[in-house]
């Protein structure tokens, strides 16, 4: 199984393909979107291992949650991979590829969805196959709750709201989605028949709005 996974989600982005169990990948911190660095990165790691484009046998993407502009990016690569190779597409939840880059056992993943909330979902993890306990979700994080158990809270939710977001047994703000655990995550969902058409790929967005009203800002606390 080759695939080119694509996470874009986060200011981390990166790119990873995946050569039968093997992971060489790309990355970089970027805020200014990324989009001129996907492609490039996708053609470096194929000249690396010597694999043509008409050799993978599906594309998959960081889904979602996360940033709005980041998801259109990484679905939008991999639906143009897709269709020009004929190829499955396979979306990973990026709350799911966090838990799985984390390397721990019980992850609360926590990102910062901005506008003053998180999103948040729980996952177990055990010979690197992940497990979702509570569903991916967005909310102030004085709303947040801990499912019962220990937890580790991973994620840069915990870097922009750690006062106020319920704590777990121990914190790795530090940890963000990464295109190799997409790429690990997604290997055995294509290889199971479970790509979809590149058509069909959608970014996993939760929230449906990516602005506060005024109103709403200040009943947040922000300002005019």
């Amino acid at each position: 199984m080759n695939l080119v996974a694509i996470e874009t989600s986060t200011r981390m982005l990166s790119v990873a393909l995946w050569r039968d169990g093997e992971v060489i990948a790309r990355g970089a911190e970027s805020v200014t979107g990324g989009s001129s660095l996907v492609l490039p990165w996708v053609d470096e790691l194929l000249a690396e291992a010597g694999i043509a484009m008409a050799r993978l046998d599906g594309i998959a993407f960081g889904a979602g949650p996360g940033s709005f502009t980041g998801l259109r990016l990484a679905c939008g690569v991999a639906q143009g991979l897709a269709f020009g190779l004929d190829l499955p597409v396979a979306g990973v939840a990026t709350l799911e590829a966090l838990a799985l880059a984390s390397g721990e056992a019980r992850v609360f993943a926590c990102m910062d969805a901005r506008m003053n909330e998180v999103y948040f979902a729980a996952y177990e993890v055990a010979d690197r196959r992940v497990a979702e306990i509570a569903a991916p979700r967005v909310a102030p994080p004085a709303d947040v709750r801990l499912p019962a158990g220990g937890w580790i809270g991973c994620g840069d939710g915990y870097a922009s709201y750690a006062a106020a977001l319920p704590q777990p047994a121990r914190v790795r703000a530090d940890v963000f989605p990464t295109a190799a655990a997409v790429a690990e995550l997604a290997a055995s969902r294509l290889a199971a028949g479970e790509g979809v058409d590149a058509a069909h790929a959608m970014p996993l967005y939760v929230r449906d709005k990516v602005a506060l009203t005024t109103a709403e800002r200040l009943a947040r606390g922000g300002v005019r």
